[in-house]
């Protein structure tokens, strides 16, 4: 069942945040845009209010949340109502899939990852950007989430745990990149890899 009751309900907030903090927004934009080459044709798993998308010229994404889908189409993104588990696309039609902090929301991440590797041509790609359950973040968002409005019923997952439902969903080459090494609303460095930094983005090949 879509997790979607807060975000509807702090559509506005959610969507604030990025620019109360545009360092961290603009650290993580870095360390997506390091995977994904320049006139591919994607899409926005959970696009949210389209901020990650509309940065990126992803025209089209999938949200639950209707509050949230009204933000991202305000941007020019075609937003379809759906879940991540059951995606209204056909098979094989994009370059490449993304998710970004969406990922604990999902009812079943397994399943979640089949459907993208369907959409996804052969030899597309898919992204996943997260917060790593075994950072400093992903350790105080664990720590608070019964008392955050968006993060209370969200199940957070470390790096070797994503790389096993990747590979067990026919995903191969994985590679990693990783930013955000402090709460400071600053501009964080992208470096390769994982372990350091608490916003992990993982490209894995179909």
């Amino acid at each position: 069942m879509p997790k979607t009751k807060s975000f509807d309900k702090n559509s506005y907030e959610y969507d604030n945040w990025f620019e109360e903090n545009y360092n961290i927004f603009e650290s993580e934009l870095n360390a997506i845009k390091s995977f994904i080459p320049k006139g591919l044709n994607g899409i926005e798993i959970g696009v949210g209010t389209g901020k990650f998308a509309s940065a990126l010229n992803i025209d089209i994404g999938i949200e639950p949340s209707q509050k949230m889908a009204e933000i991202a189409r305000s941007r020019g993104i075609k937003v379809l109502a759906g879940v991540a588990e059951n995606l209204p696309i056909e098979e094989a039609q994009f370059d490449f899939a993304m998710m970004v902090t969406a990922i604990c929301f999902f009812d079943n991440i397994k399943k979640a990852f089949t459907e993208a590797n369907r959409i996804i041509k052969d030899n597309g790609f898919l992204i996943v950007a997260f917060i790593d359950k075994d950072s400093k973040l992903g350790t105080l968002y664990q720590r608070n989430k019964q008392s955050s409005k968006f993060y209370s019923n969200a199940t957070f997952y470390s790096v070797n745990e994503i790389k096993e439902f990747l590979t067990a969903t026919g995903f191969k080459n994985i590679e990693y990149r990783q930013t955000i090494y402090s709460l400071e609303n600053t501009l964080h460095t992208v470096n390769e890899g994982y372990g350091q930094g608490s916003f992990v983005v993982i490209k894995a090949v179909k």
